[in-house]
Order: structure tokens, then sequence, then C-alpha cells
């Protein structure tokens, strides 16, 4: 764990999966066609402290919903990257990092699924997941939380990140 700590004293950006991550994977179909996603209202609050106390929050997701989107810019998340093929998220993220000049030794990515993999494997990101993420995403990272997506993983990683760099309180 003190290896663990000493990685989330360095980071500066968060980047976040949506579906599995954000939400609990579910999502809800309308009789018009419509389908929505329910975020719970914890992460969300992580979110809002770790963009106040001055980190990055960037979204990196396949899927793209409106109401997601709009949620996030309401939330004043500026870093977001939607839809597009899913065995293309590593792309997305290289041009991220890339365009932003991001290290990183400094970013942790949350995912939950076989999409995440090339991220998460990379040997100097800070790889996280939920705990009801795929076995094969549990076995790359090295944090797994003990909340599921969607459940308050987001609010435990920005929490324990925050907390050891003394940035996370009243």
């Amino acid at each position: 764990m003190a290896a663990i700590q000493a990685q989330f004293r360095q980071i500066k950006t968060f980047i976040l999966d949506v579906d599995g991550v954000l939400t609990d994977g579910s999502v809800n179909l309308l009789a018009s066609g419509e389908r929505f996603r329910t975020v719970f209202i914890r992460d969300t609050y992580a979110i809002e402290q770790a963009l106040k106390a001055g980190f990055r929050v960037g979204i990196l997701s396949s899927s793209s919903s409106e109401g997601v989107r709009n949620w996030l810019i309401a939330m004043q998340v500026k870093d977001i990257f939607m839809g597009g093929p899913s065995d293309q998220k590593i792309n997305a993220y290289l041009g991220y990092i890339a365009r932003d000049g991001l290290n990183e030794a400094e970013i942790l990515y949350m995912g939950d699924d076989l999409p995440d993999f090339s991220i998460l494997s990379r040997p100097n990101v800070v790889s996280t997941c939920p705990a009801d993420a795929v076995d094969e995403i549990r076995a790359v990272c090295q944090y797994v939380s003990p909340k599921s997506g969607g459940r308050g993983a987001v609010r435990d990683v920005i929490e324990q990140v925050m907390k050891a760099q003394g940035k996370w309180g009243i």
C-alpha cells in the first residue's frame, strides 16, 4: 500500500471511463429509444472537489451520451472525449496526453472493461479500477477500489489521492 500511496502523491490528472466507472454499467432504455444513465452523487462531489483543488479531470468513453456530456459540462469538466470505436480508446488517450503535454506518471486512469486494457497496462500510468471490473482489468491494475462502479469507486480514488496530498477535507 505504501507504493501506491507514493504514486498517489504524484497525481495531477484523473482520467475516467463512464460506463462501469462513473455509472454501474446499466443503461436504461425509454420507449422513445433514449438511453439514460445514473451517477452516484458522492462520485460527483469528489470530482467537484478535485477540480476545485486544481486537478485536471478528463473523461474518456467510447459511448456518446448528450446527457452525460451536459452533466460533465455543468460540472465544468473541460476534457471530454466521448464516442468512437471502443478499440480506439488508446488513440484518444495518447492524443489527449500529447495535446496537453501530460506526464503519464501524474495520471490516474480508472477503467473497468477490456477497452481500457491498453491504457491501464501502460507502465507509467497509475492504473485503477472499481471492485466489479472484469477479471483481466483487476489483474493489471495497481489499485482496485473496494467500491463498485457507479457506487463510490471514483470517490474512493479521488479521496485517496487528495488525502495523500493533504488536499482532502473541510
